[in-house]
């Protein structure tokens, strides 16, 4: 099964500064991180990246994998200028995309009736078709998908144990309220302390400000220590740990045609 779903559109020219009545980027993101697949779709008289799709497409860069474009209504113009308006969406592309890799571009006109140019017909009768066999593949592709969710849930969760474990261990049995100050200025340098101490990414980590929110209104002293009865005396680590070494890459070597196509992932 494949579901699809079209989004609000992009706002341009002058509609950019009429509020909208909720946050986009949130809604995108909320899209993204349940899609297997993203379509940016490009008319071939309209490649200009406006500010809102700017902004929108820099707020998913967790999601540039999954982003693919469409160059719709190709056939409307010459192969000579197809190739220039290739060329400059690209370019267009390229300036918000930040990524080593170029984007995957579907060239064709898609809808219901013949392609008009015989010069590029074979050519764009090439390219939809590979969309609609990527189209297809995404089924199998989303287990991978859900697999690398979870892989991320997981490293995130590892993190977030080890953060708590350790902001637990700085708190005073008198003075909380003023270490908790300082706690909370100084939380770059403990994320940073935590992360070389068990060598983790920074991808990994929760964002700083957010954090620190979140502490303001917690108590630190609350926190499950690693190695008390909450944690199982660190037997829930090592089930984290567990997980992301064995457990994680068996579930996809059993997919079938998927784990040969796949890069070996960073587990752990």
């Amino acid at each position: 099964n494949l579901l699809t779903v079209d989004t609000p559109g992009i706002l341009t020219g002058e509609k950019q500064t009429i509020g909208r009545s909720y946050n986009y980027q949130e809604v995108l993101e909320w899209f993204a991180e349940r899609s297997d697949m993203i379509i940016l779709m490009f008319d071939v008289q309209k490649i200009d990246v406006s500010d809102e799709l700017s902004a929108a497409i820099k707020s998913l860069p967790k999601h540039y994998n999954k982003v693919r474009v469409i160059l719709n209504k190709a056939d409307s113009i010459s192969q000579q200028n197809l190739v220039k308006v290739y060329g400059a969406l690209l370019w267009n592309l390229g300036r918000v995309i930040t990524t080593p890799e170029i984007v995957k571009v579907y060239i064709g006109s898609f809808w219901d009736q013949p392609l008009k140019n015989a010069d590029t017909k074979n050519f764009m009768e090439n390219e939809m078709s590979d969309l609609m066999s990527d189209l297809a593949s995404l089924p199998r592709l989303g287990a991978v998908h859900k697999i690398n969710d979870m892989v991320k849930r997981l490293r995130q969760i590892r993190v977030l144990v080890l953060i708590e474990d350790h902001l637990r261990k700085k708190m005073p049995m008198l003075g909380k309220d003023k270490k908790k100050k300082e706690i909370i200025r100084d939380l770059p340098v403990f994320f940073r302390d935590i992360m070389e101490k068990h060598e983790l990414s920074p991808g990994d980590f929760p964002e700083i400000q957010t954090f620190k929110k979140f502490l303001q209104q917690t108590d630190i002293s609350s926190f499950p220590r690693i190695a008390g009865k909450k944690m199982k005396k660190g037997g829930r680590l090592e089930d984290i740990e567990l997980a992301l070494k064995e457990s994680m890459p068996d579930m996809l070597n059993r997919l079938p045609g998927v784990a040969s196509a796949m890069a070996e992932p960073e587990w752990c």
